[in-house]
C-alpha cells in the first residue's frame, strides 16, 4: 500500500476504507462442516460423522500420518465434481451454487423428513479457508485457516510474505466460481485493495507472485548482490582481455 499519501503520520492513514464483503457461494471441492442434532438420539448417532472421523484420526496419529494434515477432510463432507455431498440418512444433496444459509436449509428440509417436529439444530460452516501460494513466497505452499474470513495480507503473512524480488503491484490471483477459474490481477501497493472483492482470500485461491525482471537476469536481489555480480563479471572480462592479449 504504497500510494498513501507522505504527509500522513502513523496516528492518522486516511480516509475509513470500507470492507467489501462478497457472499460466497460453494464451488466444486469445496470442504464444510455439517453439525446436525435431534430429540431421536438413534438418528443422531447415524447422521453424526465425527464419531468414525475420530477413530480414523487416533489411528494416523499412531502412525504417524496426521503431521501437516486436515481434521476437516475426515470430519467434513466435500463437495464432489458435481456439486453433491453424501451424508448418511440423508443421501446425496447438491449444495454447489448455494450460500451457507442456502445449503443449511435445503439440508434442513431433508431432515425434516425423517424427524416429526421441529426439534433439531443444523449448522453448515466452511472448514476454513484452503489457498495455494507459489513464485517469490518465502514458503510456498497449501495451506489451511481455520477462521470464516481471511484478508490477502493474512494469506500472504501465512506463507511466510514475499522476497524482496517479487512483484508486488503484479500480483496473480485464480479464483475458481461456479462456472470455472478466472485469473485477476491485483496491485498490493494500491490501498483501494482494501475495499476490492480481492481483499479476502476465498477457498481455494490461488496466488501466484512473480519474479522481478532481476531474478530473471540471475542477478543479486539486493543492489550490493548485484553491485558484486557486476564487479566480478568484470573482473572476469579483464582477466580474459588480459589473457587473450
Amino acid at each position: 500500500m504504497q500510494n498513501l499519501p507522505k504527509d500522513e503520520s502513523l496516528v492518522k492513514l486516511g480516509d475509513m476504507v470500507p470492507a467489501k464483503f462478497e457472499e460466497y457461494l460453494l464451488q466444486f471441492n469445496d470442504v464444510i462442516e455439517i453439525n446436525i442434532k435431534t430429540s431421536d438420539p438413534l438418528l443422531n448417532s447415524m447422521l453424526d460423522i465425527n464419531v468414525l472421523a475420530a477413530n480414523s484420526n487416533r489411528m494416523m496419529m499412531g502412525g504417524g500420518i496426521m503431521s501437516g494434515g486436515d481434521i476437516f477432510y475426515l470430519s467434513g463432507y466435500t463437495l464432489d465434481d458435481n456439486g453433491f455431498v453424501d451424508m448418511p440418512v440423508l443421501g446425496r444433496l447438491k449444495l454447489v451454487g448455494m450460500n451457507l444459509e442456502t445449503a443449511k436449509v435445503t439440508i434442513e428440509n431433508e431432515l425434516k423428513k425423517y424427524v416429526r417436529d421441529d426439534d433439531y439444530f443444523v449448522r453448515v460452516r466452511l472448514g476454513g479457508i484452503r489457498f495455494s501460494a507459489l513464485g517469490e513466497f518465502a514458503r510456498p505452499g497449501k495451506y489451511t485457516v481455520l477462521q470464516n474470513r481471511v484478508t490477502i495480507f493474512e494469506a500472504i503473512a501465512t506463507a511466510g510474505d514475499l522476497t524482496v524480488v517479487a512483484k508486488r503491484d503484479n500480483i496473480m490471483l485464480i479464483r475458481q466460481y461456479p462456472e470455472g477459474s478466472k485469473a485477476h490481477r491485483i496491485n498490493l501497493n494500491n490501498k483501494q485493495i482494501m475495499s476490492s472483492e480481492f481483499y479476502f482470500v476465498r477457498p481455494n485461491d490461488m496466488i501466484y507472485a512473480e519474479p522481478m525482471k532481476v531474478r530473471e537476469l540471475g542477478t543479486g536481489t539486493t543492489l550490493l548482490q548485484t553491485i558484486q555480480v557486476l564487479a566480478s563479471l568484470a573482473t572476469l572480462a579483464l582477466l580474459v582481455y588480459n589473457t587473450t592479449n
